[in-house]
């Protein structure tokens, strides 16, 4: 189960997870992978494009870009719509200008409540969030 998954589902009402699309300049098909996975989310299969993306980081093409539409069974003309939108590339393009606002420079990079986590293990994951959900509770006391 990825890490993300463990974390959700250990915290499931004091966790929320937020993706920002950060394609890196030296990788030629991650702006094409970014807007592939937001056309997804345009039939509600984000989180399934994405997974699907990374089990072929390494040899990713046009050809495996639509392997995966047939395999997830999204409508192609609507990904394809979507694949072209202006507003899908403006999207990427303010998660880009926010993350390097907010210092980051590669994938994956991980924030809790702000700060980024270096550690990306479950344990670390846990000594954040347990971290933030301590000072949460004593302000509220």
């Amino acid at each position: 189960m990825p890490v993300l998954d463990q974390v959700v589902e250990r915290y499931p009402t004091q966790v929320k997870v937020v993706f920002k699309n950060f394609p890196l300049r030296n990788h030629n098909m991650a702006v094409k992978a970014a807007r592939a996975a937001l056309a997804a989310e345009s039939q509600g299969k984000f989180w399934e494009y994405h997974d699907q993306l990374f089990k072929y980081y390494n040899r990713l093409s046009d050809q495996i870009i639509q392997k995966i539409v047939g395999v997830l069974d999204l409508d192609q003309v609507e990904f394809n719509k979507q694949m072209s939108s202006s507003a899908v590339m403006t999207r990427i393009q303010k998660d880009l200008r926010d993350g390097v606002k907010a210092g980051v420079r590669s994938t994956p990079f991980v924030f809790v409540n702000g700060k980024r986590l270096r550690d990306r293990k479950p344990q670390g994951f846990e000594q954040a969030i347990e971290k933030e959900l301590k000072k949460l509770q004593s302000k509220a006391q």
